[in-house]
């Protein structure tokens, strides 16, 4: 029956704290509003300033999980990078030690009733006279401190009752074994919770009761903070390969931290004795331990920081989905960029690699979709990275010191690059407006419209194809679309007009085909323009292959 009551208490003391964890970063969170984003996605400029965020949020939410978590959704939303995201967790580690400090400093030193009840009656007070307002959910997290400290005390007092009661000496950690045994221990406490607050709280109460010994409290603590990961790769599931990379790096950062703070164990508690014997602190269990989580994560910082870049760049070429592969450029790279004459060589075939991916999205949305929404918009992201990379990368060797020739060559690329993304657009718009319309009633409207799309098809890839000597019958080639467009668009009308078909059906049919007719004009001045460059480009190369036989003939 007291065996009974012992483990009531425990889990009773236990459900209090995670209650009390949950009501101050719940609290916290909505009292703050915006901040946390602001400070998040602001603060984390540079890995330094990402850490002292991540530090200082986890130490105001109490909650490192919520912290890494909240990090993960603005990566997941595009609002934050990935490699900001990396300092925020090396920080959230450091700031989930305030847990430990609060444990050791207040949880043990004072009387809980004393200030803990006052805690959570204006807590409520608050909450009842300003409900649903920010204060009212400060209110919340003062709540949960209140609570926060009666489940200590709670914890406190189970496990001495448990000192009392059991022959505790099993509970000492003994060689290698015993150590990764409490290691196991701590991580799956904290797995279990989802709190590895809730963990080190446990530890700290159990090592302040002696049941637990230090090297065993310590290796506790070590596994705590491996089990902290579990709830970012879980958050992972269905996120981004950004979000997966940095729950990567949450683990890598973690066990790092935890293979060196278990290889220096002796050295960090030896360490201990030297830091509260020179600040003249009482080196109790809870002191130490605090002291203890602090250092080795502090440890970590100074060991994975320095190699930040490099745990970064390992990590990219992680989790990587169809769509960043694809949306990698074939022909423009930082060595081309070097020498400008090749660098507009290799943009003309990264844009007309761009212009193929174009055509088999038309061809895969129009007339009827052919392919899933999902896999209609991964095609549409890729064209649009790769339209981003090359438009950044014209002006980075645009930027070089350049000849006349060349940066005039530039500009008309960069020009295309305008063209094509705005017939990716077209081709997104049309394929939405499609999706949309309801089919004519008409099946000779039907068949008019259907064989648009398709000579705009055929446009696009004879475009696409044309030879030099062609250049001239693009220009046709258009003219002839446009007027099937126009002659398309008055039979519509006058369908409409004898109720041959209905005007909504009109009116949507005519939004297609004048979307359509923008695609293939941008489409024609790209290649216009592109063919006419490739002209330039070859007689270029003519002229400098005569001279170099000039000057063989002559030596």
């Amino acid at each position: 029956m007291e065996t009974l009551q012992l483990i009531g208490t425990i889990l009773g003391g236990l459900g209090l704290f995670l209650l009390a964890i949950s009501l101050m970063t719940d609290g916290l969170k909505l009292a703050a509003g915006p901040a946390l984003r602001s400070i998040l996605a602001t603060w984390s400029k540079t890995p330094m300033r990402g850490i002292m965020a991540g530090y200082l949020m986890t130490a105001i939410v109490q909650s490192s999980s919520a912290v890494t978590v909240a990090s993960l959704g603005f990566v997941n939303a595009g609002l934050m990078t990935m490699r900001q995201a990396l300092g925020i967790v090396y920080g959230a580690n450091v700031g989930t030690t305030m847990t430990g400090w609060l444990v050791a400093i207040v949880g043990f030193k004072f009387n809980i009733q004393t200030f803990a009840l006052p805690l959570i009656g204006i807590g409520m007070l608050i909450k009842m006279v300003k409900p649903n307002t920010r204060l009212a959910y400060a209110g919340m997290a003062l709540v949960g401190f209140g609570l926060f400290f009666i489940g200590i005390d709670i914890l406190k007092l189970a496990f001495e009752g448990v000192v009392e009661t059991f022959d505790i000496s099993q509970f000492k950690a003994e060689g290698v074994g015993g150590i990764l045994t409490f290691v196991l221990v701590g991580a799956v406490m904290t797995i279990l919770t989802q709190s590895s607050s809730a963990a080190i709280a446990l530890t700290i109460t159990a090592a302040t009761s002696e049941m637990v010994g230090m090297y065993a409290a310590g290796a506790m603590v070590i596994g705590a903070n491996i089990g902290t990961t579990s709830t970012a790769l879980l958050a992972t599931i269905g996120a981004t390969s950004n979000a997966k990379r940095v729950a990567a790096a949450q683990t890598i950062f973690n066990l790092v931290t935890a293979i060196v703070a278990l290889i220096l164990l002796p050295v960090l508690f030896w360490l201990i004795d030297e830091i509260t014997t020179l600040l003249e602190i009482t080196a109790n269990p809870a002191i130490s331990l605090a002291i203890f989580h602090t250092l080795f994560n502090i440890l970590g910082v100074l060991i994975v920081y320095p190699h930040n870049n490099r745990i970064a760049g390992f990590l990219e070429k992680r989790f990587r989905t169809w769509e960043e592969k694809a949306s990698h450029p074939k022909y423009i790279d930082n060595t081309v960029a070097q020498t400008p004459v090749l660098a507009v060589n290799a943009i003309l075939l990264e844009l007309l690699s761009i212009s193929d991916k174009i055509i088999a999205l038309y061809n895969n949305v129009i007339p009827k979709r052919k392919i899933p929404v999902k896999q209609a918009t991964e095609q549409l992201h890729v064209i649009q990275a790769l339209s981003k990379e090359v438009s950044n990368f014209i002006v980075r060797v645009e930027g070089s010191a350049l000849q006349d020739k060349t940066s005039t060559a530039l500009a008309t690329l960069l020009r295309i690059e305008h063209y094509l993304i705005t017939c990716t657009k077209s081709v997104e718009h049309l394929s939405n407006k499609l999706d949309n319309r309801q089919n004519l009633m008409s099946a000779h409207f039907e068949d008019q419209l259907l064989e648009f799309f398709h000579n705009t098809d055929n446009f696009m890839i004879l475009a696409r194809g044309e030879s030099d000597e062609e250049l001239p019958d693009l220009n046709h080639q258009f003219e002839g679309l446009q007027i099937q467009h126009n002659a398309l668009k008055a039979e519509l009308i006058s369908g409409a007009t004898k109720a041959q078909i209905n005007v909504e059906q009109m009116s949507s049919a005519i939004d297609c085909i004048a979307e359509n007719l923008m695609l293939a004009e941008n489409w024609c001045k790209a290649f216009v323009r592109l063919h006419s460059l490739e002209t330039d480009i070859e007689k270029e190369n003519q002229t400098e292959e005569q001279e170099q036989a000039t000057i063989i003939d002559a030596e």
